[in-house]
């Protein structure tokens, strides 16, 4: 049923869309921004709530939001964009009813599981489309009615105010301290991830050596039949998909799969996403087969996920390497903006063989526990931010031999040239041939527009000194 009379709070890309889909249904539409000029209100205590029956708000805004305060207040519902969405679902055109949902979830890993995902659906031949927190829109696609099946990917500020969807299947790829400041907790937090596993149809797909996301699973109220499939990184047990040497095998879904397992692909299939090294970073290893769980959760055959991560291409800001000077290769992960990605990323390198460029807005986190587990992979540390302290402190209390220059915060015009200059300099003193590393293990909104930015900066810096200018 679509509802009469909405207040849309935050008109970024989703809001526009929340927006553009009621209108178009009948709804009358009144919309909250605090910053966009084209929104009916911008302060809070303005909004006239006699003409609202329903908030659809931006993950943007915190649940103690006052828009979102008032609302509650006054027994208005709040819901998502992703709650919306499912409401609104349409009957794909080739029958069967509204296009199923595979949805992604995590503290890291989401985006590039989402296109593995997609990709391979693609392959089996469904019109397919990673869509959530990455790509357009989850509410245009959910009433598209060309569309076969939904990859989604879904922040836990989206899960927080969704309440009804039933996907086919779900995974949480892991749990890891981020956004405490936005859900004031860590299990606050681990809750909203959780709630993708409610009422899921077929599969729960979760992360073997993650505990938490093991212990969601278990508390997950799903539908009667819904199994639970765990990725390894180890030879898989009934019940798990996993890999033996560099074979990607399934025991989670494969007929005889008390007996046997079958083979959806090797880490060849993986070889474009591999690090400077040559070798496929564990971590995308273990996001490729979180991706095939849930194709095969959707019914695809083996060989279309072998196809589907052969045909995945590597994301911009995702240990990407920019360029190779003097032996030295300069990576941008530039996406790794919290402790759990960053020590992901410092993972896919060799002892002693790493300049690591880190800092930005650290969001309240700490570092002890990233530095202590991958301080030997340090050959030098350039610290950026406007806050270094939380990683200065745990650098001197976990790896104080590693060698550490800061660039000071007033030169934020210049920082990545300073920043790429430093690395240089700390790289040609390394006693083993070091990778110059953009992991920065936290936000970047102190000194760039988005992590993103920040990456196409330090790529920028790194070509400059290439080409000697």
């Amino acid at each position: 049923m679509v509802p009469s009379r909405v207040l849309v709070a935050g008109l970024g890309v989703t809001g526009r869309a929340v927006a553009q889909v009621l209108a178009a249904r009948g709804s009358r539409v009144r919309t909250y921004d605090d910053v966009a000029g084209q929104a009916d209100w911008r302060e809070a205590a303005a909004v006239d709530w006699s003409g609202v029956d329903l908030v659809v708000t931006s993950p943007g805004l915190r649940p103690t939001h006052p828009v979102l305060a008032a609302a509650t207040g006054r027994g208005v519902e709040v819901i998502s964009e992703v709650e919306l969405a499912w409401r609104l679902r349409v009957d794909r055109a080739t029958g069967g009813g509204p296009a199923p949902w595979l949805a992604v979830t995590g503290t890291n890993g989401k985006t590039t599981t989402v296109g593995m995902l997609a990709s391979i659906l693609t392959a089996a031949g469904e019109r397919a489309v990673a869509v959530g927190n990455v790509g357009s829109p989850l509410v245009l696609a959910a009433t598209d009615p060309s569309l076969d099946v939904l990859a989604v990917e879904l922040s836990s500020f989206q899960l927080h105010f969704t309440r009804s969807m039933s996907v086919q299947a779900a995974a949480v790829l892991n749990v890891a301290p981020d956004h405490i400041d936005w859900h004031g907790s860590l299990d606050a937090y681990a809750a909203d991830k959780g709630k993708v596993y409610e009422r899921a149809q077929v599969a729960c797909v979760y992360n073997a050596t993650d505990p938490a996301t093991r212990r969601l699973v278990e508390e997950a109220d799903v539908v009667d039949g819904a199994v639970a499939v765990g990725f390894t990184l180890a030879s898989p047990s009934v019940g798990q998909v996993g890999l033996v040497e560099d074979v990607l095998l399934d025991r989670g879904f494969a007929a005889l799969r008390h007996t046997h397992a079958a083979e959806l692909g090797t880490l060849d299939d993986l070889a474009q996403l591999a690090g400077p090294d040559g070798d496929v970073p564990p971590h995308v290893v273990a996001n490729a087969l979180a991706a095939a769980a849930l194709a095969l959760a959707h019914g695809v055959e083996p060989r279309a996920v072998r196809d589907g991560l052969r045909a995945v291409r590597p994301g911009a800001h995702r240990i990407t390497t920019v360029a190779t000077m003097d032996g030295v290769a300069y990576v941008d992960d530039s996406k790794a903006t919290n402790a759990h990605a960053a020590a992901a990323s410092l993972a896919a390198f060799g002892p002693g063989s790493v300049v690591w460029i880190a800092g930005g807005l650290a969001k309240g986190a700490d570092f002890d526990e990233l530095v202590a587990a991958r301080g030997d992979r340090l050959a030098g540390v350039v610290l950026i931010g406007a806050d270094r302290s939380p990683l200065r402190d745990a650098l001197a209390r976990h790896a104080p031999q590693v060698p550490v220059i800061e660039v000071e915060p007033g030169e934020t015009g210049e920082v990545m040239t300073l920043a790429v200059a430093s690395a240089r300099r700390l790289a040609a003193g390394a006693s083993v041939a070091p990778t110059v590393l953009l992991a920065p293990a936290s936000a970047s909104m102190d000194q760039f527009v988005s992590y993103a930015d920040r990456g196409d900066r330090f790529a920028a810096a790194v070509r400059d000194m290439v080409e000697g200018r």
